[in-house]
């Protein structure tokens, strides 16, 4: 069995907004649905949000703090590869974006 996708809950969110946004609660709700039942939901901690601040700094401020959150996740968790459309991902040296 593969091991499930990762998401970060910030990253989440922000998808859920837009979904609900273009489609209904309802489409919201089933992608809400989706990433409880498919997804390991990762939860912002002080100390990445700290990590996230500091390499969004680092960027100053091209790179949003839910992505630089996602690539301290990233980085912790010894994980290069990373399925989005952002392609502000690509700016990362060392990570794979996969679209």
């Amino acid at each position: 069995m593969a091991p499930r996708p990762t998401i970060l809950d910030l990253a989440a969110a922000e998808a859920l907004t837009l979904v609900g946004a273009r489609l209904g609660g309802k489409a919201g709700n089933a992608l809400f649905e989706y990433f409880l039942d498919s997804c390991r939901v990762l939860h912002l901690t002080d100390e990445l949000f700290e990590a996230a601040m500091s390499r969004h700094l680092s960027f100053d401020g091209a790179l949003s703090v839910t992505d630089c959150a996602t690539v301290e996740a990233m980085v912790n968790a010894s994980d290069r590869q990373l399925l989005s459309f952002d392609s502000d991902f690509d700016r990362i040296k060392g990570l794979t974006r996969i679209h």
